[in-house]
């Protein structure tokens, strides 16, 4: 399998002691506080000055062993016991993956990796940019063919912000300002000036001279448009009104602050009401990994632990929007598109619990192939808005060597033979390329169909099998006991999915 970052990759990280004077210290963090692992500093003085502001974190109750959740110290019945427990809360946006990331080409699987021909990308109901990002980023560095990839998504709010942040590679000119801005843009709830800057100097002029142009056009065209950057471009085909909204993801309401964008957020993402479903997943995470996610959700910035945010003063408009809504679920968090596992291999320095930090090392990384390989390659992306069963109607014959489409081939949406019907048809013919291939995810199909008999049974067998590593740690088993709490969460590792999955495949004639 292909991975990010070579064996024993590293990135160094400034000393914490950002207080030391105006710029606080500029000299790399060589060695961590040894009682959290959080953080790094230059020496013992700056560690011992920086004290006063770090000990509130490094004495935090999350960070204890024996931390336990509020249900169990106040002796009460938590919230999502009682058949309440699957109830979202928030808004209903998904600007953030929810499946790792993987790389559709591969092409050492395939192709071969002395592949230099063409690459046709379909990516049917993208959501967010990461399955593009990895896939772009692990090409082979001596590839040199031409690469088409199209991303179409029905949510107009992400296909707005993936347009936005293609257009903050191709005009940036600086590696590290492309990279730090598209990971802020992507993940941060605030963002620097200086990324609000290249929005407003750089990428708002190309947008709102599109919309100047299209305005006179009759209501519901579907209009397209596409700028070039020397050997790569970026086409973007949307409906009037769309083209109309975007410049709208570039802008603030009127009069907002980072006070008020803060308290919209915190009233989804600390919600008091929704304080026993966040300890649930506290309950289930190191005690280090519950301090950093507990972090992220107050301040809502990636940044490495003990980062200074002073400067990410400036809500960020390709998710609040005009509106000025939180748009995601309290829960959605910027590991859900990733791999834990890749994530925490990555060497950021001495602070090695850190997590968030070794995500925004990861994604620093990763991101910087991606902009390289686009600089060197050959590459043309178009981006669309509509509904997957409607797409090839706008795709004029073509047809790919690659197509993914999420998980539409579910129960809930299109279902697996529509889903077949309407893009197996796409992919390049055995004749012409044998290893074009349709990729698709049953992300609910387990689920829907354990239930009843077998679904009794199969609790029976993951519970027997978790007990190996869960042994009990007392004689309550109630719902709200948090052993049973955790064992019931990890149902899911343990269970015999393709058990489910070939019950679910005779429902849906997969065999045949």
């Amino acid at each position: 399998m292909a991975t990010i970052t070579a064996p024993g990759w590293s990135q160094t990280r400034n000393c914490a002691n950002r207080h030391a004077g105006q710029q606080g210290c500029q000299l790399e963090g060589k060695f961590t506080c040894k009682a959290c692992l959080l953080v790094s500093y230059c020496g013992p003085i700056c560690q011992k000055a920086h004290w006063v502001y770090h000990k509130r974190d490094c004495k935090s109750p999350l960070l204890k062993s024996t931390w336990q959740p509020g249900w169990e110290l106040e002796r009460r019945t938590p919230a999502f016991v009682g058949g309440r427990g699957l109830i979202p809360f928030g808004g209903q946006k998904f600007l953030w993956g929810n499946m790792p990331a993987f790389d559709l080409v591969n092409l050492s699987s395939n192709e071969g990796m002395d592949y230099n021909g063409h690459l046709k990308l379909l990516f049917g109901a993208s959501g967010d940019l990461r399955n593009v990002v990895r896939t772009i980023a692990l090409l082979p560095e001596d590839f040199h063919g031409k690469v088409l990839v199209t991303l179409n998504d029905r949510d107009f709010s992400i296909v707005a912000r993936n347009i936005i942040m293609l257009l903050v590679i191709f005009v940036s000119q600086d590696l590290d300002e492309a990279v730090e801005s598209v990971i802020h843009l992507w993940y941060s709830a605030f963002i620097k000036n200086s990324h609000m800057g290249l929005l407003n100097n750089r990428v708002r002029p190309l947008v709102e001279a599109v919309c100047e142009k299209f305005g006179g056009k009759a209501p519901g065209s579907i209009l397209g448009k596409t700028w070039v950057f020397n050997s790569r471009s970026l086409r973007v085909v949307l409906r009037k009104e769309e083209w109309l909204l975007l410049p709208s993801y570039l802008q603030l309401p009127h009069n907002w602050s980072k006070s008020r964008a803060q308290d919209i957020r915190t009233a989804c993402t600390m919600a008091e009401e929704r304080r026993d479903y966040r300890e649930r997943r506290m309950l289930s995470q190191l005690p280090s990994h519950r301090l950093c996610a507990d972090k992220f959700r107050r301040d809502g910035i990636l940044l490495p632990f003990g980062s200074p945010t002073e400067e990410f003063s400036t809500p960020n408009p390709t998710i609040f929007g005009k509106t000025g809504d939180w748009p995601m679920k309290d829960s959605a968090d910027p590991f859900d598109g990733w791999d834990l596992g890749e994530v925490l291999q990555i060497h950021c320095g001495p602070a090695s619990n850190d997590i968030y930090g070794k995500l925004h090392c990861f994604l620093t990384n990763l991101l910087s192939q991606f902009y390289g390989r686009v600089s060197r390659l050959e590459i043309h992306f178009e981006l669309l808005n509509f509904d997957a069963e409607s797409l090839p109607d706008h795709l004029e014959d073509r047809t790919f060597s690659r197509i993914e489409v999420s998980n539409i081939s579910d129960g809930g949406y299109l279902g697996i033979a529509k889903t077949l019907w309407i893009f197996g048809r796409l992919l390049d013919s055995p004749h012409d390329n044998p290893h074009a291939t349709l990729v698709t995810l049953f992300m609910n199909t387990v689920d829907e169909i354990a239930n009843g008999k077998k679904e009794a049974l199969s609790l029976k067998a993951e519970m027997m099998r978790l007990v190996q590593y869960l042994p009990p740690q007392g004689l309550s088993f109630s719902e709200g006991d948090p052993w049973m709490v955790n064992m019931l969460s990890a149902r899911p590792l343990v269970r015999d999915v393709e058990n489910f999955f070939e019950r679910s495949s005779y429902f849906t004639s997969l065999n045949d």
